[in-house]
């Protein structure tokens, strides 16, 4: 298991649990703002597990064109069960910002700094 994935699934379920809406908003002041920074980390989390998956299932690619009967790799099958068993990025990004580990700033603070 690569450390990246061990990193964000550690401890968070598959399974969607409702989160109090407050703790949410408490972060930034306004519920929107929270759910676009989730939304946010969410795409940069999938962005960099789906170029991994990718980068670990090239190793096992075969580069022939020939007609030939594709076998299936065991090992192939078995790391792409292992990143849908994974928790969502949404999920690893709420609980992320709910455990404070997501830096964001707001364009006004910088406009008027």
């Amino acid at each position: 298991m690569s450390k990246l994935r061990r990193q964000l699934s550690a401890g968070i379920t598959n399974n969607v649990e409702t989160k109090n809406l407050e703790d949410i908003r408490k972060r930034t002041g306004n519920i929107y703002e929270s759910i676009a920074i989730v939304g946010k980390r969410a795409n940069q989390i999938n962005i960099s597990l789906k170029e991994e998956l990718h980068n670990k299932l090239d190793e096992f690619a075969s580069h022939t064109d020939s007609l030939e009967e594709i076998h299936e790799n065991k090992e192939q099958i078995e790391i792409s069960r292992a990143y849908e068993r994974m928790p969502n990025p949404a999920l690893l990004a709420t609980q992320e910002f709910l455990e404070d580990k997501i830096y964001f700033r707001k364009e006004e603070d910088e406009l008027f700094s």
